[in-house]
């Protein structure tokens, strides 16, 4: 293991995953999940000066890559466990990832989802069988009604991010990621990933750790929601104002994970923000450029690329596209450029 010992009083769960632990989880994973394209684009690379590297994500199982640790939690649980049934608390990413791998797994799901989710998330979730209950997100505790729901049906909840089960799961795609820019004959100077609790930050700091060390691993987020960029800065965990809108729906966390914040802190070179406006952008040349539909939250690190809050010329940038799940009509609004 890369990681300093956690403390004897730190559940295991709550203790970061090792390399090995990525490696099993992609062992888990094969079969049942996609091993997602790296894409290239001339075009790109021309107008960057550099090599940009794009993983789309949003072509895996349920769009996003939540799937991912979704499945390598519920695949480790006990027969009698999954026969009870699980409980997430989600966005809709998270959501969509646990109901699906419940139901491959044949075990009941509930899943506690703000109100005011994308519809499509809303409604996909509901589509793989699961119960959907709704919550205010600024006048509700998303977490206590899990908790409270898990405690009085007997099910076990499955949080998106703080859980070494899940930042294993994660970490699969930081590992294809360098895996598959090698074998294009690259070595990527940056990984730039899409950061909301930090997770899949987390897993795949980890990951490039292992196996390319003098990659840099930068999370970004929105920038009214920067509170890992606050938190590396201060040392210590920072919360946002979660009153403040943002399109970015997959990226709204109150603060990051302990458990997350504390690889980060090892292993991440930065954090980077973007604009809603900024986040549009990248929608809309992902799509021009390389056809790929990319929900707001899934283009943040790309637009953190073309906005230029990272060096891209004479550099070899590996980012991800970590979602597609956008409604119709913003979508429609991010191609117009309006």
């Amino acid at each position: 293991m890369d990681h300093a010992p956690a403390s004897v009083e730190t559940p295991w769960h709550l203790q970061p995953p090792g390399f090995d632990e990525i490696e099993a989880a992609a062992g888990r994973i094969a079969g049942a999940l996609v091993r997602t394209p790296l894409l290239e684009s001339e075009r790109v690379n021309r107008l960057l000066g550099g090599r940009l590297l794009l993983k789309a994500e949003g072509l895996q199982r349920t769009g996003s890559f939540k799937a991912r640790g979704a499945w390598n939690f519920i695949a480790q649980m006990e027969d009698a466990a999954r026969a009870r049934g699980v409980i997430g608390f989600s966005s809709g990413n998270h959501a969509q990832a646990v109901a699906w791998a419940a139901s491959r797994h044949n075990a009941p799901a509930v899943l506690v989802m703000p109100e005011d989710a994308p519809a499509t998330k809303i409604r996909r979730t509901r589509e793989w069988g699961a119960e959907v209950v709704l919550y205010d997100r600024r006048t509700e505790d998303r977490e206590a009604i899990g908790r409270d729901l898990a405690a009085s049906r007997g099910l076990t909840l499955i949080p998106p991010f703080e859980d070494r089960r899940i930042i294993a799961g994660a970490g699969t795609v930081g590992m294809e990621m360098v895996r598959q820019a090698q074998e294009m004959g690259a070595a990527p100077d940056a990984l730039l990933v899409n950061c909301s609790g930090g997770g899949l930050a987390a897993g795949c700091a980890i990951a490039a750790h292992a196996l390319s060390p003098a990659t840099g691993v930068w999370a970004v987020e929105p920038q009214d929601y920067d509170d890992l960029a606050r938190s590396l800065a201060s040392g210590a965990r920072q919360s946002n104002d979660v009153s403040k809108p943002s399109i970015c729906d997959a990226l709204l966390a109150a603060t990051p994970g302990v458990m997350t914040f504390e690889v980060a802190r090892r292993h991440l070179r930065g954090a980077l923000g973007v604009s809603d406006a900024e986040a549009m952008a990248a929608m809309r040349l992902a799509f021009e450029e390389f056809r790929l539909v990319v929900e707001p939250g899934g283009a943040a690190a790309l637009a953190a690329v073309l906005s230029g809050k990272i060096e891209a010329r004479g550099r070899v940038l590996a980012v991800l596209t970590s979602g597609a799940n956008v409604d119709a009509a913003l979508f429609q609004e991010a191609l117009s450029g309006t």
